[in-house]
């Protein structure tokens, strides 16, 4: 029971990256082809966002509160919901409103997904099953890579409509993996006699206590920290939102920005897996470091490159860069925040990189409209380094500082 729980548990992460690799990975690839300027293409994401941030809290809190409907059965709720929004990018077949407000509603709600996954971790574990979060994460990085291996490839044979089709085939699968898993669940919790709410109770401590203004009052080496995290991310931001435009200004198709995706989503899996020897062996200060050099180096791999194979070997830098510095933010957070602090850590974290996927989204557009693929690459190096410049100077002074 506990091994078919984690396996369904991966296969939800693997069909929720899949559906991010066919709608949000190839949004630009959908939108150009619609005929959107990068411009409008940016204020879709932007906006994309803005409405993910409103719509997250409300979500988890739902989850969290309601007693008539699980947290499986609001994710499935959502599931039907992107189904239907998915049908809409066939029956809206040309340039409008509705059809750029399909893609928020799509780009947002899909986010909206990850927190209620957080919390059915969370359901999982209160009946005894021990779920191996790590793991199950790298599995929707695996699947998303294998989707982006040929996902470019149909693009280039059939068109853009193959995309909502593979979006649609994925929630299926989607759903089959929450429909077995709440039925396992509901038999775990049978089997371990315990009554286990789908609520939680509302619990407070000092943590919730917390202003954000106080706290950042209190931690301004950790707000200096994170203000370099908007530098790193928004090179991370832009190509995931306009590989696309990247790969054609050396000559490249959807094809192949397919396959650098891949190879990208790839490289996270090992460090990933591997990241519990790492934290044993480094300090999660050297590892920030080391990720924001890797990131650095990265796009401007990217902005010198004048092949699609250049900008393919700079992808391998995934392994030093994004793949290590979430999971090593993650736990320096909790490792140097005071009791009580460690939520608002994450909260300002997360914020953080929120803030920057609606600026680069917007900034990035209007600098492709404007100039090209090259001068936004130029100034994400710009200001890759100008955040990694700012961390490696930072992060042992906030270690030091830990009370």
């Amino acid at each position: 029971m506990k091994k078919l729980l984690n396996f369904e548990y991966a296969c939800i992460h693997g069909a929720y990256w899949m559906y991010y690799g066919a709608i949000c990975s190839f949004a630009s690839v959908f939108l150009l082809a619609r005929g959107y300027s990068n411009s409008e293409i940016g204020i879709i994401f932007a906006v994309a966002n803005i409405l993910a941030v409103v719509l997250q809290p409300v979500m988890a809190d739902l989850a969290d509160r309601t007693k008539r409907i699980s947290v499986i059965g609001i994710t499935e709720m959502a599931t039907v919901l992107m189904m239907v929004l998915t049908i809409g990018l066939f029956v809206l077949s040309g340039k409008s409103f509705g059809l750029a407000l399909v893609f928020i509603l799509l780009i947002a709600w899909h986010t909206v997904l990850q927190p209620l996954f957080n919390s059915l971790t969370f359901r999982l574990e209160k009946c005894g099953i021990s779920i191996n979060f790590g793991v199950a994460r790298s599995m929707g990085s695996l699947a998303y890579s294998a989707l982006m291996a040929i996902l470019g490839t149909l693009v280039e044979a059939h068109g853009i409509t193959i995309l909502p089709i593979t979006g649609e085939t994925v929630l299926v699968m989607l759903m089959v993996s929450l429909f077995f898993t709440k039925k396992h669940y509901d038999k775990a919790k049978k089997l371990n006699k315990e009554e286990t709410p789908d609520d939680v109770a509302d619990v407070k401590d000092s943590e919730n206590d917390i202003n954000l203004i106080e706290f950042i009052k209190g931690n301004k080496i950790f707000f200096v920290i994170n203000l370099g995290v908007i530098g790193l991310y928004f090179s991370n931001s832009v190509l995931n939102n306009y590989m696309i435009q990247i790969v054609e200004s050396v000559g490249g198709n959807s094809e192949d920005m397919g396959r650098i995706l891949s190879v990208m989503a790839f490289l996270e899996i090992p460090t990933m897996v591997c990241f519990n020897f790492l934290r044993k062996k480094f300090s999660c200060q050297f590892m920030l470091k080391v990720a924001a050099v890797g990131f650095t180096v990265k796009i401007a791999l990217c902005y010198i490159a004048n092949s699609v194979a250049m900008i393919l070997v700079a992808q391998f830098f995934q392994l030093v860069s994004f793949a290590l510095f979430l999971p090593a933010m993650v736990h320096f957070i909790n490792e140097v925040m005071r009791k009580g602090e460690a939520i608002k850590g994450q909260a300002l974290f997360t914020t953080m990189i929120t803030v920057t996927t609606v600026f680069s989204s917007f900034l990035g557009g209007i600098i492709l409209d404007v100039s090209d693929a090259k001068m936004l690459t130029l100034i994400s190096t710009i200001a890759t380094a100008a955040g990694a410049a700012l961390i490696i100077a930072t992060v042992d002074k906030a270690g030091n500082s830990k009370s």
